[in-house]
């Protein structure tokens, strides 16, 4: 089931949520609504759920080319899984799941074939054993699940997800989302999900929709929208980025130099793309000395200070590299950039 979004445009008085926005989502695709707080992913959200509706003579919302845009949200056939689960805690799990299907005044299964669905969910979720069990007798991540089951009790067209893993410790959060790209791919369900963690929306989706300030900035694969970011937003975003003038790379002797001053403004270079060699004068690189070194971990992660003009840049080398170079605090080096990006227009950083 696709899902088609089409210039749609909601405000909250003066506040505008989501400014004209449009979106194709492929059938059984796994889409990752991907923007910090206040970028609209949620509104879009609950709007393609029928949980809110867009501003008045705003665009258009199609499931599989038909148009939804003014059918309530019970009638959408949509799954939705809150952040918080929303599970009701005086029904035991197996009542959980049900509801949806005992509550339904029309077509509502025999009691034999809720049983029965209820069950293969369970087994579905990994869960069979804790049917009379009920919400605060489970973890936070059984609990995620049990709100999953529910959503897909009623056999949805497409399923949304909230900031599905938000309430979450770390490592539970790591653990339930290598769940959850399995699970799909045994479903292969159309499912949206909204998170803010760059992550986790790079590990499972297999499309990133990346929002800022009521817009889509990009969308793509995983692997698109972190080599081959459309905006600076999209490259600060996701992951860490130093941000250098271009004109730190006039002098450095490096091949990317003339590129980078014919962009002018700004130049963007990831830690990793980073090398970093011992200082030698005359040879081509930008001199910078080594301020912090923190070696935790399987990469080391260096704090450098440029020669020329004091900015910080960020470089991560292996423990190994570390190693072989024995470097030293206030050490002198030459840091040189393996791929950069430059922007057409001179952004402010």
């Amino acid at each position: 089931m696709s899902v088609q979004v089409h210039n749609i445009r909601k405000t909250f008085g003066h506040y505008t949520a989501l400014a004209d926005v449009s979106l194709a989502v492929k059938s059984g695709k796994l889409t990752a609504l991907l923007g910090p707080s206040g970028s609209g992913k949620t509104t879009l959200l609950r709007i393609i759920a029928g949980l809110e509706y867009a501003d008045p003579g705003s665009g258009q919302i199609q499931f599989h080319g038909e148009d939804v845009t003014n059918v309530p949200a019970g009638k959408r056939k949509v799954g939705f899984v809150f952040q918080h689960y929303a599970l009701f805690r005086h029904m035991t799990v197996f009542a959980n799941i049900a509801f949806g299907l005992r509550v339904r005044r029309h077509n509502r299964p025999p009691q034999a074939e809720i049983t029965d669905r209820v069950h293969k969910l369970l087994k579905l979720v990994q869960l069979e054993n804790l049917a009379e069990r009920f919400p605060h007798q489970l973890s936070g991540g059984q609990r995620q699940r049990i709100a999953l089951a529910r959503a897909l009790a009623v056999e949805p067209k497409v399923l949304l997800l909230d900031e599905p893993f938000g309430a979450l410790d770390a490592k539970v959060r790591k653990e339930l989302r290598r769940w959850l790209r399995q699970f799909h791919e045994g479903i292969h369900l159309t499912t949206l999900f909204v998170t803010h963690d760059q992550e986790e929306a790079l590990e499972i989706a297999d499309e990133v929709v990346v929002m800022n300030q009521a817009k889509i900035e990009q969308v793509g694969s995983p692997q698109e929208v972190y080599d081959r970011p459309a905006t600076p937003f999209v490259y600060e975003f996701l992951g860490n980025v130093n941000v250098l003038q271009a004109k730190s790379l006039a002098n450095s002797g490096t091949p990317s130099s003339l590129s980078a001053l014919q962009a002018g403004g700004h130049i963007y270079v990831r830690p990793h793309d980073i090398e970093v060699v011992p200082h030698e004068t005359g040879a081509p690189g930008i001199p910078a000395v080594l301020r912090y070194i923190h070696a935790a971990g399987p990469q080391a992660r260096l704090t450098l200070e440029q020669v020329e003009n004091r900015a910080t840049v960020d470089a991560e080398i292996s423990r190994a590299e570390l190693v072989r170079l024995d470097l030293r605090i206030n050490s002198l080096v030459l840091l040189r950039p393996r791929q950069i990006r430059c922007f057409a227009e001179d952004y402010a950083i």
